[in-house]
């Protein structure tokens, strides 16, 4: 099933597979798992046996008073029984707790990893904050499965199993009858009606999802709700999610209330028929007091995990319910994957080459047409045009984000995808248009084009970015926090450490993306000329709607509508007195900061 965040509840997945999914994560920990599963064999069996102790404890003390006396043996069995059962049960406990946890790390950490490796196209549509929740979830549900599955389910049918064979043993059929029968009527019964009720539950759990979402989206976008004053629009959206999820979170409750009741009247009429069947037996003189003893012992043992059987088994049909959400994000599939036999990209310098390529995001709207260029190792190209012509694609592309519907993209003669992604992408730095920060420290994101990297090295890259004065002027310099998205720092700021970022990471092709785009002409002008210094030698690829920071580039694309429709150097462009000329002279006739091409 595809991952989504829709508003109606999501098709059914078989819980079979979704147990199937799991039991690799489990018997990674086979050796736990397996003395797990002796301590709680070896705990019930402690359990049954202290019943048959104690009615042997009975009988002993309900003889004439002249023949009475302490039945040692009895009480020690009892007694040791009773120890046996606690100390069985606690280790089992501590043993199986490194299994729980650890499934629950492996399994995390691999959808973690997966929604790394998804495309770009699954991540523009997902909406973050239902996501976290139902990977929040999904893992708080793994936990609940296994702690219940180990400590009540497997162990009450153990004990089951081991009452009514007693009670075969010792006495009438009817007993073990009357035991399998209130046990079969509660199981069915609670089985019919809590598939029932998880239609519910999985409604809850799509809007409960779609409710975060939206919150999320809001907060994250804090200041557009300001500009647009749209707080009560916000606030009644996301009232209106709680409302539906409201409305099926009461229908969940008054079904789990009739459920319940249900329940309840099986165990009683189960219990009333047992012992009415042993006080007959004691009249009809074939059964001792201790008897009723073992059978009110047995049944007393059977009520509580029973009864919780039930609340049990709900909420691992809930925890079911919560993983298979999870579980589908390892079903998305990866768009963009490594060949098998994809080699390393290691190469100090690099040429660039764009062959015949099409693509489109949608197939009934394609983006780029026929776009051919190349740029050798060492060369600057520079790509203008109109919002919407395609320009940032083309990074895209490079960075092998999507992959071309036509054509191909080369880097040293040779198709990009024949390398491994993170090969190729280690071999690339941009300094993108919007620069998104991790809610760190300004180090930490300076740092993270090369995270090895060591303070001097971030310091350097920081004052080639021109930004080094500012971080230095601040209370807590480069321990400095930034703030979710980056919303501490101006336009500006974030766009000078992106290219500190950019220029430690020290790749043989830069991108710059409109990476001027947010700064003051006297800072873009003070940066471009860095930023020149620091790409001789690289192969540059510079996407730009200020034509003065692209008059040195090498060769120059005017795109629009996705093709190719003038191309050469700067003068000319000029000479050719067409659609590059026009802006040319457009943006020197009026204030750059006013002009977007």
């Amino acid at each position: 099933m595809r991952f989504s965040h829709t508003g109606a509840a999501p098709a059914r997945r078989d819980d079979w597979l979704t147990l199937k999914t799991l039991w690799p994560y489990v018997w990674a920990f086979r050796g736990r798992v397996t003395l797990a599963f002796v301590c709680l064999v070896a705990a019930k069996v402690a359990n049954v046996a202290t019943p048959v102790w104690l009615k042997d404890i009975v009988d002993a003390l309900g003889v004439a008073p002249t023949l009475l006396a302490v039945p040692l043996a009895a009480l020690l069995g009892y007694g040791l029984s009773r120890l046996a059962t606690s100390v069985f049960g606690e280790l089992r406990d501590a043993l199986f707790a490194r299994v729980t946890q650890g499934a629950i790390q492996r399994v995390a950490g691999q959808v973690f990893r997966h929604l790394l490796a998804l495309s770009l196209r699954f991540h523009m549509g997902r909406r973050t904050g239902g996501l976290t929740r139902d990977i929040e979830r999904g893992t708080k549900g793994i936990g609940f499965l296994l702690n219940f599955m180990v400590f009540n389910i497997v162990p009450t049918l153990l004990e089951i199993a081991m009452v009514t064979g007693v009670l075969l043993w010792r006495y009438d059929w009817t007993f073990a009858a009357l035991t399998l029968g209130t046990i079969a009527a509660y199981v069915l019964f609670t089985l019919r009606v809590t598939e029932r009720r998880m239609t519910y539950r999985r409604t809850m759990n799509t809007l409960d999802s779609q409710a975060n979402g939206r919150a999320v989206d809001a907060l994250l976008n804090y200041e557009t709700v300001k500009y647009f004053g749209n707080e009560d629009y916000e606030s009644r959206r996301y009232d209106a999610d709680l409302s539906r999820w409201v409305d099926s979170a009461v229908r969940n409750q008054v079904s789990l209330n009739l459920l319940n009741m249900g329940q309840g009247a099986i165990i009683t009429v189960g219990m009333t028929a047992l012992l009415w069947q042993s006080a007959r037996g004691v009249v009809q003189g074939h059964m001792t007091v201790g008897d009723v003893v073992l059978v009110s012992a047995y049944l007393t043992q059977l009520y509580a995990p029973l009864n919780f059987l039930g609340f049990v088994y709900r909420e691992i049909k809930h925890a079911l319910a919560d993983m298979e959400r999870m579980f589908d994000l390892l079903g998305n599939r990866q768009e963009v994957a490594d060949r098998p036999d994809a080699v390393e990209l290691r190469a100090d310098r690099a040429s660039l080459a764009f062959e015949a390529v099409d693509f489109a995001y949608q197939p009934d709207r394609p983006i780029l047409h026929g776009v051919s260029f190349s740029v050798p190792a060492g060369g600057s190209l520079a790509v203008v045009g109109a919002s919407g012509a395609g320009k940032s694609t083309l990074s895209r592309l490079l960075f092998r984000f999507y992959d071309p519907t036509g054509g191909c993209v080369r880097v040293n003669g040779r198709d990009i995808r024949d390398y491994t992604q993170a090969s190729l992408r280690a071999h690339i730095g941009i300094v993108p248009q919007d620069t998104v920060l991790f809610n760190d420290t300004i180090g930490y994101n300076i740092a993270y084009g090369r995270p090895d990297a060591t303070q001097d090295d971030v310091e350097q890259a920081a004052r080639a970015a021109h930004i080094h004065d500012f971080i230095a002027s601040l209370p807590q310099g480069y321990d400095t926090p930034v703030g979710e998205r980056g919303l501490k720092l101006s336009g500006g700021e974030k766009q000078r450490v992106a290219i500190a970022r950019a220029l430690l990471k020290s790749p043989p092709i830069l991108v710059f993306d409109e990476a001027t785009s947010a700064l003051d002409t006297r800072t873009e002008r003070a940066i471009q000329s860095q930023l020149e210094r620091i790409a001789q030698g690289r192969t540059t690829l510079i996407i730009a709607h200020r034509l003065s920071t692209i008059v040195h580039a090498d060769h120059i694309l005017v795109m629009e509508a996705g093709r190719v429709v003038e191309q050469g150097t700067h003068a000319a462009l000029l000479a050719l007195d067409g659609r590059y000329a026009r802006m040319w002279h457009l943006q020197q006739s009026r204030p750059v900061e006013d002009i977007r091409v």
